[in-house]
């Protein structure tokens, strides 16, 4: 079996992947393909790969990759974790909206942050979909590269690939979290979430058959600090708990980011995923230090939903994990073309998701607004058609609610002349003065 990992210059998520697909002693001699186009990461990454075998007491072949096709070349899996110009992009991304008066925390899923690191991410999955299409046509495309929802549905609408997953922990650790605040051992619990990914809901939340919302509620009444995050203000106001940070929430929606007392009010921390950046550097760099000293650092597993979904097709032990996937009727009030986050049951047939309940009609609100950004930002790609990307700001809740029309269509200029090196070339028109009448 062949697993390859397409961005394994990030390096620090790579070991954690790996840590765990090596714990599984089914794969002790499984090949593993390390591919990413900066040589200094990869080398990196095959170093803490040959260390992490070591210490798990693994035998697997281990290849890096400058090249794509030869890591892809009869691959069973594909794991995507690439970032499309790293913390350079992601600076731009905070700065030039800054300096129109924008205001993010996260940048990755929505947003204008969102909208230009999936425009400049759309070419490489493009390239990565015609390659496995040629040299690996059944291998199985597992995708953490953000933003989530806007990449699964540009796979499933400009690759032809079938065998797509979207996968992020964030459904995960809010039920760890959740069970910690309540007082229940997350073994115990009982949970089931849909929505979309970074905006899905806590549909059931269950211990030993009773309702965990009602103490959820009254801990929230108890303890003002609670009351201070972004996600118990959206659950004391919608009824449901969101899956992921407050850093995150606040940006998919127009409540917050644009008042100065709401963001004091609810703690919202400006431009954190800069910080989250810096760190990220930091790591890496703590990294590679360590391994050319010969002081590689621990093997830590992280619980992430890639080597679970591979040992289940690999063994057939079943599994139930939170994927991402084209809607197709899967959420009945939600856009079928849209890709949506839903319990999916995993084993040696593959990846099925499981179909919801129509969504509470607050709840299907958030996430239509959501799914109309992301099918705009598909859609300007797909028909490479620029004005789109200025309809998805429009449409975009917090940018819309922050900035007038012409300013959005100002930032979107700015931000293409910014990223045009990393966008398709139909997307790099300038139209600030270019409004076409009716």
């Amino acid at each position: 079996m062949k697993i390859a990992f397409v961005g394994a210059g990030s390096v620090v998520f790579t070991q954690g992947l790996l840590a765990d697909l090596l714990a599984f002693p089914e794969f002790a001699d499984v090949h593993i393909a390390l591919h990413d186009i900066d040589q200094d990461r990869l080398a990196t990454a095959l170093a803490a790969a040959r260390h992490i075998a070591q210490v798990r007491g693994a035998k697997p072949a281990i290849t890096a990759h400058l090249e794509r096709r030869p890591a892809l070349d009869g691959a069973d899996f594909v794991i995507n974790i690439v970032q499309v110009g790293m913390g350079e992009a992601t600076r731009t991304d905070f700065e030039v909206p800054a300096r129109h008066g924008l205001r993010q925390t996260i940048g990755d899923t929505l947003g204008i942050g969102g909208i230009f690191r999936a425009l400049r991410t759309f070419p490489l999955l493009r390239g990565l979909g015609a390659d496995m299409a040629e040299v690996c046509p059944r291998a199985w495309l597992l995708n953490y590269t953000n933003p989530m929802a806007m990449n699964v549905q540009y796979l499933a609408e400009a690759t032809g690939l079938t065998r797509v997953v979207g996968l992020c922990h964030s459904v995960y650790w809010t039920m760890r979290g959740l069970a910690d605040l309540v007082g229940v051992p997350y073994e115990e619990i009982v949970y089931r979430s849909a929505g979309v990914n970074h905006q899905a809901w806590i549909l059931r939340f269950e211990h030993e058959g009773v309702d965990l919302y009602p103490r959820l509620a009254e801990l929230a009444e108890r303890d003002p600090e609670l009351r201070r995050r972004v996600r118990f203000d959206m659950f004391r106001r919608l009824g449901f708990y969101p899956t992921e940070t407050s850093e995150h929430s606040c940006e998919y929606v127009p409540w917050y980011l644009r008042h100065d007392s709401e963001i004091e009010r609810l703690r919202v921390p400006i431009g954190d995923y800069l910080d989250i950046v810096a760190a990220n550097e930091a790591d890496y760099e703590r990294t590679r230090s360590a391994l050319a000293m010969g002081e590689p650092p621990a093997v830590e597993g992280t619980m992430e939903y890639a080597p679970q979904v591979i040992h289940s097709i690999a063994t057939g032990v079943p599994r139930t994990v939170y994927g991402n996937v084209p809607n197709h009727g899967l959420i009945p009030n939600l856009p079928a073309t849209g890709a949506v986050e839903v319990p999916c049951l995993v084993d040696a047939t593959g990846v099925q998701p499981t179909r919801a309940d129509p969504l509470p009609p607050q709840l299907a609100a958030l996430n239509r607004a959501y799914l109309s950004v992301t099918d705009l930002v598909v859609r300007a790609a797909v028909e490479d058609e620029p004005r789109h990307i200025r309809h998805a700001a429009m449409a975009d809740p917090a940018t819309a609610a922050t900035l007038p029309v012409e300013a959005i269509w100002r930032l979107c200029d700015d931000m293409v002349i910014a990223h045009a090196d990393r966008l398709q070339p139909g997307l790099r028109a300038v139209l600030a003065s270019e409004v076409r009448p009716g």
